[in-house]
């Protein structure tokens, strides 16, 4: 975010939404359950999780704004379906990184996932528990033993990584993380159809969540679309050590977009 900020020359605003309920809220914020909001819907769920970007939307973007969205992983199934659901949404360009829109469960990743999440994830809690109770300074030692098989480690990435060591964030995570392997499912097509000329897609090489099989065969699909395979070896989970690489590249396929703005 930062690279893709200076890269555009401070000139446009750079949002992020975490998703709901996978970050320790501040100390200072007033956690209010409204139970009708509760009862309405799943709030940390795939659908909590689209209408958090949209209320996002809402309430703090005004709406003659041109967006262009990124999103990671299951980022690009929610842009999708934000574009469904709000189609007078101003999106000149969505990008589509590592996108995992589609059988994620079929995936060689989903495979050995879906049992864990959907069925054992409980078992996590208890450790997780344990290892929140740990000081900050340990949590962050081990989360760079951990992450030390890395060539460049982005060290911007460790205090966000050790906030996750905390059980609430964790069952959220893998709660929503058992829903993606229940509901996604089929490739939205028609979705994709509609909007071709505003996405942009990105898969991995070595993406055992979306597989070269799926880039193929969306290519396939919409032979006329802007639909690209990674030729330089960028991980699934790019934050780790290539997002000012990946943010040179997201500059590089909006700028034309930009310069019609200005």
């Amino acid at each position: 975010m930062q690279t893709l900020h200076q890269t555009l020359g401070r000139r446009y605003p750079v949002w992020a939404v975490s998703h709901a309920g996978h970050c320790v809220p501040p100390d200072t914020m007033d956690m209010i359950e409204d139970p009708t909001v509760m009862a309405a819907g799943d709030v940390f769920g795939l659908n909590g999780q689209i209408e958090h970007k949209l209320a996002f939307l809402t309430e703090h973007v005004p709406r003659d704004f041109r967006l262009v969205l990124v999103g990671h992983s299951i980022g690009c199934y929610l842009i999708l379906e934000m574009m469904k659901r709000d189609p007078e949404l101003q999106v000149v360009k969505s990008v589509m990184l590592f996108p995992t829109i589609e059988r994620m469960a079929a995936t060689p990743q989903g495979r050995v996932m879906t049992p864990v999440l959907c069925r054992l994830r409980y078992v996590a809690y208890l450790p997780i528990f344990l290892l929140s109770l740990l000081p900050d300074v340990l949590k962050a030692f081990m989360v760079k033993l951990v992450f030390r098989g890395l060539r460049s480690l982005d060290h911007s990435t460790v205090p966000p990584t050790v906030s996750l060591i905390n059980v609430d964030t964790a069952a959220n995570a893998m709660y929503m993380g058992s829903q993606e392997m229940l509901e996604v499912l089929e490739r939205d097509n028609f979705t994709i159809n509609q909007n071709l000329h505003k996405l942009v897609f990105y898969y991995g090489a070595t993406d055992h969540w979306c597989p070269v099989q799926y880039y193929q065969e969306i290519k396939r699909k919409f032979p006329e679309g802007d639909i690209r395979l990674c030729s330089r070896g960028i991980r699934h989970a790019f934050v780790l050590d290539a997002g000012k690489e990946v943010a040179g590249m997201i500059f590089e396929w909006i700028r034309k977009d930009l310069q019609t703005w200005s």
